[in-house]
Formats: C-alpha cells, sequence, structure tokens
C-alpha cells in the first residue's frame, strides 16, 4: 500500500507539471526536471548531468512550452524537433545548444519517441554560481541568449573534447563533496565555456555560405531602412529589428558581424547613419538640425555626439572641411 501511494503522488506531481496550461510550465528545481522526465533524483540539487537516452516524454506534454529556472548545456542526437520560442529545430544531428533561466522551449512529443536518440544535457542553478567569478559574467557569454536555429555543430573531435570536460563535473560533483569541490567544479564549466566561445568563432567563419548570405541580406535590409524617407519617418533600425528581420538572434548576428567583420550590429548601423549624414553635409544647404531630423533624431545633440564620436569632428567642421575639396 505505502508504494502505490508514493506512485499515486508521484503521478500527481507530474499532473501538476503536465496539466499547468495556464502558461508554460515553469521547472524551478533541477530536482522537478527529474521528476518530469522520470529520472533519478540529482546526486546535487543545484548541478546535474542528464542522459538524453533515458528521459521519458509523455503524450501530454504541456504544448505551451517549458521554463527552466537553471542554466541548460546540451548536446543533442536524434530527439526529433524542440520548438525555441517559435522556431523549430531538427536534431537528427548531433549539435550543441546553451539556454538561460526564463528562455522557452518546446517540445514537440511525436518527434522524441527515437530509441536512438542520445546526448546530454548539463543543468546548472544560478544559486550553483553564488560566491564564483561566474556569478557574474556567465551572461557575458553571448550564446546562451542564442535560438535554437543558431546551435553549435560540432565536429567529432570537438565533440570529445567537451564530453571529457563534463565527464570532469560529473565525476566530481558525485564524489563526496568537500572543501575543494565547488572550485573545481567552476574552473571545469569555465572551461567549457570558453570552449563553447571557441568552437562558435570557428563556425562563424567555416559556414561561409550561409554566413555571407546573412551579410548580403544585412546590406539589402539596411540599404532600404535608410532610404530618405523610411529613415525620417522610422529613423535608423535597431539592433533587435535588424536581427528579427533576418530570423536571428540579436546577439548571434553581432556575433557573427564581429568575427567576419570586426564590428558589432550596433557599429554597422551607426556607420551607415554616418555615412549618410556625410552625404547630406557634402551636398545639401541643409542646417545640422534638418539633417539630424531626417536621419531620425529627435534631437540634433544625440546626433552631432554620434558623428563626432565616430569622425572626430563635428558636423560642421566636417561640412567646412568637405567645402575646401
Amino acid at each position: 500500500m505505502a508504494s502505490e501511494s508514493k506512485f499515486r503522488e508521484g503521478k500527481l506531481c507530474k499532473k501538476y507539471y503536465l496539466y499547468n496550461m495556464s502558461g508554460p510550465t515553469r521547472i524551478k528545481s533541477i530536482t522537478e526536471f527529474h521528476r518530469l522526465r522520470d529520472l533519478p533524483l540529482p546526486s546535487h540539487p543545484l548541478i546535474s548531468i542528464a542522459d538524453y537516452g533515458k528521459m521519458q516524454y509523455r503524450d501530454d506534454e504541456n504544448p505551451l512550452g517549458y521554463l527552466f529556472d537553471h542554466y541548460t548545456i546540451s548536446v543533442k542526437r536524434g530527439v526529433g524537433k524542440l520548438y525555441y520560442g517559435q522556431h523549430p529545430y531538427d536534431f537528427d544531428e548531433g549539435v550543441m545548444y546553451c539556454m538561460a533561466p526564463q528562455q522557452l522551449l518546446r517540445v514537440n512529443p511525436e518527434q522524441t519517441s527515437n530509441p536512438s536518440r542520445s546526448g546530454w544535457i548539463l543543468m546548472i542553478h544560478p544559486d550553483f554560481l553564488w560566491g564564483s567569478s561566474l556569478a557574474g559574467t556567465i551572461r557575458q557569454y553571448d550564446f546562451f541568449d542564442y535560438r535554437i536555429n543558431e546551435a553549435l555543430f560540432l565536429s567529432e573531435k570537438e565533440e570529445q573534447t567537451i564530453n571529457t570536460i563534463v565527464s570532469h563535473i560529473k565525476q566530481e560533483y558525485q564524489a563526496n563533496i568537500d572543501t575543494f569541490s565547488h572550485q573545481i567544479i567552476i574552473a571545469h564549466i569555465e572551461t567549457l565555456l570558453r570552449y563553447i566561445e571557441r568552437f562558435y568563432h570557428r563556425q562563424f567563419i567555416t559556414r561561409k555560405i550561409t554566413n555571407h548570405q546573412v551579410l548580403g541580406r544585412l546590406e539589402l535590409l539596411l540599404a532600404k531602412a535608410f532610404e530618405d524617407d523610411a529613415l525620417a519617418i522610422d529613423g535608423p533600425p535597431s539592433v533587435q529589428v535588424v536581427a528579427e528581420a533576418l530570423n536571428l538572434s540579436s546577439g548571434y548576428l553581432s556575433g557573427l558581424l564581429k568575427v567576419l567583420t570586426g564590428q558589432s550590429t550596433q557599429q554597422h548601423i551607426h556607420d551607415k547613419v554616418i555615412q549618410k549624414a556625410k552625404e547630406k553635409l557634402s551636398t545639401t544647404p541643409l542646417s545640422v538640425s534638418e539633417i539630424a531630423f531626417q536621419l531620425g533624431f529627435e534631437h540634433s545633440q544625440s546626433f552631432s555626439k554620434l558623428f563626432k564620436a565616430k569622425t572626430n569632428q563635428s558636423p560642421g567642421e566636417f561640412r567646412n572641411s568637405s567645402l575646401l575639396f
């Protein structure tokens, strides 16, 4: 009777997660995730590595998805389609993705029945980072905000490197915890993050065709946005608007551009502003205030400040020097 009671209690607990249809299901702890996927309780409440091959998915998954209160780093193979926000991604190939807390992930249960699915997910609760250097620096890694369709495609050698680091993390938190354990695990996590950053840098370089197509689309998009009528009405486009138009996250786009061109998306937009401003200063009698307005600036001082920062000249100084030639 006792075992039956525990069984029913466990089923009710799972139903609470799965039938909370008022919105995405929030997974507040790593232990909750283990229960949701019928995994043994984690060895450590704030950090865990779970095997995708052992996870259980159900027909009554919350279609609105899941919000995790912890960081996740995953390498997956053969687990079907996942949805990050509104974007589907097929994980038949082995790829890595990373998510920060409170990002939405949806699972299509019809696609998760592949018996050959494999891989792992490293979960790190923010509380585990307290008192460490990572507590203040982990969000500086832009890839935690990339979309699923901006996943990292690992070579066999790269995947072996990642798997080795993850195995060290698992061995450490499963061993007898002592005064050195936390520092050692943090060091391994920092190493893992640096390798991920390195491999993304490599991916930006090696996926030439796709990446140069992005650059081409970016130039067309900015050219249209900087037409006189559009610019006066809407002003220069924001980084977020440009990224969404290219179906990329703002972090991924800026990371890609920095590697390929040495400039961020914001710097590209500012360069277009300055180029347009120089054109108007050189070829029209418009005042600096009128030009600022046509470029979408509410205040001419903001325009002048940007122009001086980018050219080391005020708009008036540039106009006077251009008249000498």
